[in-house]
C-alpha cells in the first residue's frame, strides 16, 4: 500500500513540473508576440487649453502659459482650484525628461512656496529672466524660481537644472481671458 501512495506522489510531482513547463512555454510565447517598446515614452502629453481658459476666465490675476517652448517640452499635470486660493498649475517633462512646472496662487507666499517646491529655501540669491528678478529657491528636491506680481505668487519649479526653469519662466506669458 505505501509503494501505491509514494507511486500517486511521485507522479503529483511530476504533472506539477508539466503544468510549470507549459507555463513558462505560454508566457515566453506572448512575451515575444505582445509589442513592446522599451524606448517608448509612458508619458503622454495633455491638451491644457480647457483648462487655461477655465483658469483665465476664474483667476483674479493674469494666468501665466508659456509659449514657444517646442513639442519635446510634454504637458503632463493641469489643474485650477478656484477654493485653493486660485491655485494654477501647469507641469511638464522637458526634454531631459526633467519635470518643471509653473505655479500660481493667491495663498501668502511664505506658505505657498515651501508647499510647492516641497521645502525648498530662499538662497537669497536672483536670477533675472526675460527682464525680470526671479529669487532662486533651492531644495533637497525641487529647486525654483519665485516672483510675486499682481496679488499672485508665480513659483517655476521643478527637478530640472535652474537654465531649464528659467527657460519656462522665460516662456511665460499672461494668459488673462476677457470676462464674460
Amino acid at each position: 500500500m505505501v509503494g501505491v501512495a509514494g507511486m500517486r506522489g511521485r507522479q503529483t510531482v511530476r504533472g506539477m513540473f508539466q503544468s510549470l513547463a507549459v507555463i513558462m512555454v505560454a508566457a515566453g510565447v506572448m512575451y515575444l508576440f505582445i509589442p513592446h517598446d522599451e524606448k517608448a515614452s509612458p508619458v503622454q502629453a495633455k491638451d491644457y487649453r480647457v483648462e487655461l481658459l477655465t483658469a483665465q476666465r476664474a483667476a483674479p490675476y493674469p494666468v501665466l502659459a508659456p509659449e514657444g517652448l517646442g513639442e519635446e517640452w510634454k504637458a503632463t499635470v493641469v489643474s485650477y482650484r478656484r477654493e485653493d486660493h486660485d491655485a494654477w498649475r501647469l507641469g511638464f517633462l522637458d526634454p531631459d525628461t526633467q519635470y518643471v512646472a509653473v505655479n500660481q496662487s493667491t495663498e501668502d507666499p511664505a506658505k505657498y512656496v515651501p508647499e510647492v517646491t516641497l521645502q525648498a529655501k530662499n538662497s537669497g540669491k536672483t536670477q533675472t529672466v526675460g527682464g525680470q528678478v526671479w529669487q532662486r529657491w533651492e531644495g533637497p528636491k525641487y529647486d525654483a524660481l519665485v516672483r510675486s506680481e499682481g496679488g499672485a505668487t508665480t513659483v517655476v519649479t521643478g527637478t530640472a537644472s535652474f537654465d531649464r526653469l528659467a527657460q519656462l519662466a522665460g516662456a511665460l506669458q499672461p494668459q488673462k481671458a476677457q470676462k464674460a
